[in-house]
């Protein structure tokens, strides 16, 4: 991990990919993620971590499964929100969106449980952001 700033205009720039995100930095055992997302990603839970979503630019969904029921929180440009462990979440977009995201290193962007994965999405532990890749 560099100890350069980041800018994430730029970084989110360097990459057409939904639902595959970078990691931009770390901060004590969390990875920094940012994220381009687009339609629907997959039901599914971390069963160890809480999951924080920031968003950047656009609008995120997120639907939730939880103990009185099905509900879907909107997060325009701006908000936060975390999901508390162990809850089934779907996020989407309806516009494209990026999100930046906390996660402890080496978290699976599925979950520890999850529906099957369509191919849009990808199951990464997090790609990393090189902001000169021809160095």
């Amino acid at each position: 991990m560099t100890q350069e700033p980041v800018s994430l205009a730029q970084a989110l720039a360097s990459f057409t990919d939904c639902w595959s995100p970078r990691i931009v930095t770390a901060v004590n055992d969390y990875d920094v993620r940012i994220a381009k997302v687009e339609g629907e990603h997959v039901w599914h839970a971390h069963d160890h971590t809480d999951e924080f979503f920031l968003v950047l630019d656009g609008e995120l969904r997120i639907a939730l499964r939880e103990p009185a029921g099905e509900r879907t929180v909107v997060l325009p440009r701006g908000s936060v929100f975390t999901v508390p462990r162990g809850t089934e979440h779907k996020p989407s977009a309806s516009v494209p969106t990026a999100i930046l995201m906390f996660e402890p290193t080496g978290t699976v962007t599925v979950g520890d449980r999850h529906d099957e994965v369509p191919a849009h999405v990808d199951a990464t532990t997090g790609r990393p952001y090189t902001p000169y890749p021809s160095l």
